[in-house]
């Protein structure tokens, strides 16, 4: 069952459990496309769900998604825009020198091994990235010093919150394939609060999620 956050005739906000796929194709598993569509038949609605913006298989929470092509459309250059807040909490190893602060990189995406890289030169297939963050809390574990940071996305580029700390030695924690070497956990990236203007109704849509009381969030007071 999805939690469903908001649902009028033009979208729906809801929460992506980790596990479940954004869209089918991308692996076997459930996904968000398919399970949505099904609690539109259910509710004898016509059975359209477009896709704003994804979430890693292993990443979850709040996701916004389309009932109409014409919504699709407007959502998508929302964002293009950047007229679309997303904010994410993370776990991560170390800590940020300062209590908040900006991070711009130059980020390359190697599509064959489905990586990003932080580089020092534009090049072709190379974009900017940029993210700001705040430090909420730390503490210190037996196996080091862990920090539950919220970030705010200025660009969506491909992994961008995983790489862009990994570069600086802080990977988010259960992110082996950017250095974390604590498996304890799937990687600590929560989908957290998601605000746009509704492209319809020209309302403010804004809605938070805490992530669940499991291992490594219980560690903090997330609320």
């Amino acid at each position: 069952m999805i939690e469903i956050l908001y649902e009028d005739k033009d979208l729906i906000v809801c929460v992506k459990p980790v596990g479940v796929l954004s869209q089918p194709g991308m692996g076997e598993g459930e996904d968000m496309i398919t399970l949505l569509t099904e609690h539109l038949v259910e509710n004898k609605e016509k059975p359209y769900i477009g896709l704003v913006h994804r979430l890693d298989r292993n990443v979850g929470g709040v996701m916004v998604f389309s009932k109409k092509q014409a919504v699709t459309s407007k959502l998508s250059q929302a964002i293009q825009e950047r007229n679309f807040t997303k904010e994410y909490m993370a776990v991560i190893h170390n800590k940020p020198e300062e209590p908040s602060g900006i991070y711009k990189d130059l980020l390359f995406k190697d599509s064959g091994k489905n990586k990003s890289f932080v580089v020092k030169r534009v090049r072709k297939g190379v974009k900017e990235a940029s993210l700001e963050y705040t430090v909420l809390d730390s503490i210190n574990e037996e196996k080091g010093e862990l920090t539950l940071v919220r970030i705010k996305l200025h660009t969506g580029r491909t992994h961008q919150i995983r790489v862009q700390f990994s570069s600086r030695r802080m990977p988010l924690l259960g992110d082996g394939k950017y250095g974390s070497k604590d498996n304890r956990c799937e990687i600590a990236l929560w989908s957290y609060r998601l605000a746009f203007c509704h492209p319809i109704t020209k309302k403010e849509i804004d809605f938070t999620k805490i992530p669940p009381s499991i291992y490594p969030w219980d560690l903090f007071n997330v609320n």
